[in-house]
């Protein structure tokens, strides 16, 4: 199993947060993590763009998006954008999409949200063959018609990722795409619904066995503090169950809320609840640390060792 660890725009000034990827990607690197997933968070800093940054200070590491919504931008304008991340990465881009969600593109973007597996299904006809170029663009279908030329191309393959709860768009990952990203999915959730089903799909489609990517929060901590790491998941994180996608996800699992998710406790506990992972038929964690204390500075601390005990796992998961 591949490890990597999410690395994204938090709080502060736009200057702070380069600065703060810069450094948590180069860390990941020269710990030997094999990939580092940047989230979109709708109100914060671009994926693509981190990810192009992230590319200038590294050399080896993959870097993934988990995920670019689709809804706000023409597939035209987004195969341009990740064919250019793609080519400022050296080729180690890893694109994760997906159709988002209703409080999102509905509510927030003001967008419509109807429909989002036929969506994506279409604007995959158009992103496929964008992502193939340089050459034209001619793709007409429900949602779309395109007449475009591209002048850029893949510099080396870029795997292609959506995000997949339900089991109409795992079909859709397993046909269409390299593998899923997932969020809110225990080891039950991923072995019992989302490996079968996008498993066959692949097979069914004569496409390799796709990548399936498991977003996990992890505390280091003392067994005294496990409640409060997953109330402190709770409060952090659990802002993404009030998506009905979510929790019909959570529907297929034993975990009720990201709290429950969190792999939390010392060392051996947090080994043990990622080999579950594995054995579950993951492919890739996705390590979302979570720093526990009280201040600033035993947040820092926190991050630091649990990073070292989470390289040192990922040497034995591999």
């Amino acid at each position: 199993m591949r490890v990597g660890v999410m690395v994204g725009p938090e709080r502060g000034d736009s200057a702070r947060k380069v600065a703060r990827m810069i450094e948590d990607v180069t860390w990941a690197e020269n710990a030997g993590m094999d990939t580092v997933w940047v989230p979109q968070i709708p109100t914060d800093f671009d994926a693509l763009v981190a990810v192009a940054l992230m590319g200038a200070r590294t050399e080896r590491i993959e870097l993934g998006t988990a995920v670019v919504p689709l809804q706000p931008q023409h597939p035209i304008a987004l195969a341009r954008q990740a064919l250019s991340a793609q080519a400022a990465t050296g080729g180690r881009l890893a694109l994760g999409l997906g159709p988002s969600h209703h409080w999102i593109v509905r509510d927030m973007l003001g967008l419509p949200y109807e429909k989002p597996a036929a969506f994506t299904r279409d604007y995959l006809d158009v992103l496929d063959v964008a992502l193939r170029g340089p050459g034209e663009v001619d793709v007409e279908n429900e949602t779309f018609t395109v007449h475009n030329p591209l002048g850029i191309g893949p510099v080396a393959p870029m795997p292609v990722l959506l995000a997949a709860l339900g089991p109409v768009m795992l079909r859709l990952a397993g046909e269409r795409a390299d593998g899923t990203v997932l969020w809110m999915a225990d080891e039950r959730a991923v072995a019992e619904h989302v490996v079968p089903r996008i498993t066959k799909a692949a097979e069914e489609a004569g496409r390799p066995a796709p990548r399936i990517v498991a977003g996990v929060p992890v505390c280091l901590c003392r067994p005294s503090e496990v409640e409060a790491a997953r109330e402190r998941a709770n409060r952090i994180l659990g802002e993404a169950e009030i998506s009905p996608n979510y929790q019909r996800l959570l529907e297929y699992g034993d975990a009720r809320d990201i709290g429950d998710l969190c792999a939390a406790g010392d060392e051996e506990a947090i080994a043990a609840r990622l080999r579950r992972f594995a054995d579950a038929g993951v492919t890739d964690l996705s390590v979302r640390l979570l720093p526990i204390g009280e201040g600033r500075d035993a947040l820092v601390a926190s991050k630091r060792r649990t990073r070292e005990v989470i390289s040192q796992i990922a040497a034995e998961l591999r």
